[in-house]
Order: structure tokens, then C-alpha cells, then sequence
């Protein structure tokens, strides 16, 4: 069930909104009026203008205050009549502390550099309040799904939960080296699906094959530029010194299904252990943060975890700025009885997915949680899901797409990543490092292996 928060701007926008609508109703009843009289003609000069142009403006401009400019209603109260609309709408919005302080912020004139600094902090809190909340109503990352969702073409196994790729179809096909937009892997053979530009350009045959979108937000056609995605070059030099690659844990309480006394390595933080070595001994500089971001005076709290984990990664990218790439690894929740495993490389392996947060609902971007990284981020997880379907087959889910931002803004490569799920062990977990290893180094050592 959804559930829907208002603040008070919305509230106003609605009461606007429904204030238009009377004033539309009334107009059409005064229009009837004149008609019945046989004065239609000079109807329009004589109330649309007046009304819709003047009034039905006012409704709009109100109606979104964040782009509204009230002063100038301000200062022709001063010169000439106000309508009762605007003179309502007026009243209306001075009632409103966020657009008196939107109001005064944008003047410049006045001398003073904050107008109000409570209520900026009074507001700054609010906005923690509501990032919160949405986070607990269906703003989280687990997925709560009773399917797998892989990419590619799958069947259930007889026994039920067990997924696997069918062989057959992911046979690789006859295409020209040159067209294939995954990465090349010199020591690697290409056992899985290639694909060419031609085909992700299709928007639709791109959505429905690599995606699953969320109900809490929308993907454009626009954004889902596979060209512009696929052809950003996010790889980064190995060697140096200094850190590289910050892996760390919003939830790091996440644990797997023989967590326990005897196996206290089998949470996320264990696995994001073994991916450090892993990458390590690829050549990378790699900072693990195993902060914990999810416990609050020993207890369990997810609602903050990710207020919490941003100012506790902003601190170490600040120390240590050299950090290009920033991983979040968690682990899905899904349905108890589905389990996600296939064979990769010989080992049962734990599947993952990509996640994106996309800073919008389908109402439009979410102001507050703006991401200038957005377009990279995507092109991080797409890159590395082509990398996945040519190198791995059957060991990645479709990249799920959500209307939070998820603290992805804070570096172009950002990606939050879940590797399997509650109903997985710890070893099918672990083992799913090591490709996804392979994966991260062939999209950030890109331009090394074609050069080599």
C-alpha cells in the first residue's frame, strides 16, 4: 500500500489548485448567464482576461512557490488594486513561514545575509525528517521481491527457487568484434551474450531487458541514453600511493543465512573484506570503512542509516580526496523461499544487482536530493552489466532503478551494489566477489587493457 506525505507547500499547492477549479466553475456559470442574454461576444474581454489571465496566473505562480515572486505583488499593493484572487493568495502565502523565508532569502536589498537562521535550521531539519520517512515507506533498497528479475532469459529449476540461465539462449552470438559495446578482457573468454549499440539504442528493448524500475520513480528516454552511458570512459589509473577506491556499508548489520556464533564473518561487511583483497591484488589503492551506520545506542535503526553514513563518508573522501570510486554494498531482502544461486566459475554464487537512485519521483527530480553524478552513476552500472552478460552469464540481476538518491552523489563512480540475498549463505556471497571484481576492473582498467 502507498502511502503519501504532504507538506505544507503541497497542501498549498492542492488548496490553489482547488481554488482555481471554483473559479473556473463560477466562470462558466457567469458565461451562461451572458449567453442566455446574447452578450456573448464581448464575453472574453469582459471576464476572461480579468479572471483567467490575472487570477488563473496568480493560481499557477502560487501554486509553486519555490518559483514564485510575491514581492512583486507586494509592491503594486502599493500602486494599484490587487483582485480578491491575488489579495487571497496573497494572504495565503504570508501565512506560509517556507515562502516568507523563500521570499526574504531572494531579497538582496535589505542588508541582511540570512534572513531567519532558525527556521534555516528549523528547515534543514525538516528535510532529514522527510528524507527519513521516505526511506521507511518504500524508500529503502532492499527490493521485498518474489522474483529474481535477472537479465537475459531464465527458468525456475524443478525444484523451485533455484534459478539458473539456459544455456542455449545465452549462446554467443555472431557479431562483429567492433560493435560489441562491453569491455574487452584479454585473459578472458567470452562465454555469455553480446550486445551491439543498435540494439540498446531501443529504448524499450533496453528498459525491458536491464531494468526494473520502481514505482516511486521514472526513467526518460532522455536519461537512458545508451550511447551517452556506454560511451563514458570511467576508467582511472592504477598504482600511486594514495587510496583509489572506498568501499563502505550503510547497512552493515545485513547479515546472510548461516550468520551466526560459529560464522560471524557472513554479513556484508565480511564479504566487503574479501573484495578489498580481491582488488588490492589487482593493483588498486582501497580504503574499507566498516563504520557502523545502521545501530543507534545498540539498537537496530535503518530510518537515519543513510543521513548517518553520508556525513561519516564525507569525512573520509575529505581526508582522503583522492578517492575516485565509492562503493555501498548491502544484501537484498526477498521473499523466504526463493533462492538465488547459478554456478560461476565452478562455485555456487550469489547473484547482484546494481541499484540506482534516481534523485525523482514521477512528479519530477526531488529538489532537495539533487545529484550532478547521476548520468555517470548510471553509466557506471550500465557498463559493468555488459561487462556481467558477456563475462558472467547468469550472475547478474536487472539494475534497479529507485526514486531516492541514496548518497550516490557524493563521486561520478558511485554505485551501491547488492550481492544476494537473506536466504543466501555467506560462501555463495563470498564467492560473488570475485567476479564482481573482475567486472569493476574491467570497467575502471578500461583504457589499460586496450592499451595492452
Amino acid at each position: 500500500m502507498r502511502r503519501f506525505h504532504y507538506d505544507t507547500a503541497q497542501i498549498l499547492r492542492m488548496v490553489m489548485l482547488a481554488a482555481g477549479g471554483v473559479l473556473i466553475l463560477a466562470l462558466a456559470g457567469k458565461y451562461g448567464k451572458e449567453w442566455d442574454k446574447g452578450q456573448e461576444t464581448g464575453f472574453w474581454e469582459k471576464y476572461g482576461k480579468k479572471i483567467l489571465a490575472e487570477g488563473g496566473a496568480a493560481v499557477f505562480r502560487y501554486s509553486y512557490p519555490g518559483t514564485s515572486k510575491m514581492e512583486e505583488l507586494d509592491k503594486r499593493a502599493d500602486k494599484e488594486a490587487l483582485s480578491w484572487t491575488e489579495m487571497v493568495l496573497m494572504w495565503l502565502g504570508n501565512r506560509n513561514p517556507r515562502i516568507r523565508f523563500e521570499r526574504d532569502r531572494d531579497i538582496t536589498d535589505n542588508g541582511y545575509q540570512d534572513p531567519d537562521p532558525s527556521f534555516g535550521a528549523y528547515w534543514e531539519s525538516q528535510r532529514v525528517v522527510r528524507e527519513s520517512s521516505y526511506l521507511l515507506f518504500g524508500g529503502g533498497e532492499e527490493t521485498n521481491t518474489d522474483k529474481a528479475e535477472m537479465t537475459g532469459e531464465y527458468e525456475m529449476a524443478a525444484g523451485g527457487g533455484f534459478w539458473a540461465p539456459d544455456e542455449e539462449k545465452l549462446a554467443v552470438q555472431g557479431l562483429p568484434e567492433a560493435t560489441v559495446v562491453h569491455h574487452r578482457n584479454n585473459s578472458m573468454p567470452v562465454v555469455g551474450t553480446r550486445y551491439v549499440l543498435e540494439q540498446l539504442e531501443d529504448y524499450d528493448f533496453l528498459m525491458k531487458n536491464f531494468y526494473s524500475v520502481h514505482s516511486s520513480t521514472t526513467a526518460s528516454r532522455e536519461e537512458m541514453d545508451a550511447a551517452e552511458l556506454l560511451g563514458e570512459d570511467l576508467s582511472l589509473e592504477k598504482g600511486g600511493e594514495d587510496p583509489q577506491i572506498l568501499i563502505y556499508h550503510t547497512h552493515s548489520q545485513e547479515t546472510f543465512a548461516d550468520y551466526g556464533a560459529d560464522n560471524p564473518e557472513a554479513t556484508v561487511v565480511g564479504i566487503g573484506n574479501y573484495l578489498t583483497e580481491l582488488l588490492e591484488a589487482k593493483g588498486y589503492r582501497v580504503i574499507h570503512n566498516t563504520q557502523v551506520y545502521d545501530l543507534v545506542n545498540g539498537e537496530l535503526d535503518r530510518s537515519k542509516a543513510y543521513d548517518y553514513a553520508l556525513k561519516g563518508v564525507t569525512a573520509v573522501l575529505q581526508e582522503n580526496p583522492s578517492v575516485e570510486v565509492v562503493l555501498d554494498i548491502h544484501r537484498d531482502g526477498v521473499r523466504e523461499d526463493l533462492h538465488m544461486v547459478s554456478e560461476v566459475n565452478g562455485k555456487p554464487t550469489a547473484p547482484i544487482m546494481f541499484f540506482n537512485g534516481m534523485s525523482q519521483t514521477p512528479e519530477g527530480p526531488i529538489e532537495y536530493l539533487a545529484n550532478p553524478y547521476k548520468k555517470q552513476n548510471l553509466a557506471f552500472s550500465l557498463q559493468m552489466q555488459m561487462d556481467a552478460a558477456a563475462y558472467f552469464p547468469g550472475f547478474t540481476r536487472k539494475i534497479y532503478l529507485k526514486g531516492f538518491r541514496y548518497n550516490l552523489h557524493l563521486r561520478p563512480r558511485s554505485a551501491l551494489i547488492e550481492v544476494g540475498a537473506q536466504t543466501n549463505t555467506y560462501e555463495e556471497a563470498r564467492n560473488a566477489m570475485e567476479p564482481l571484481a573482475e567486472i569493476l576492473d574491467m570497467v575502471l582498467g578500461a583504457k589499460e587493457e586496450a592499451e595492452g
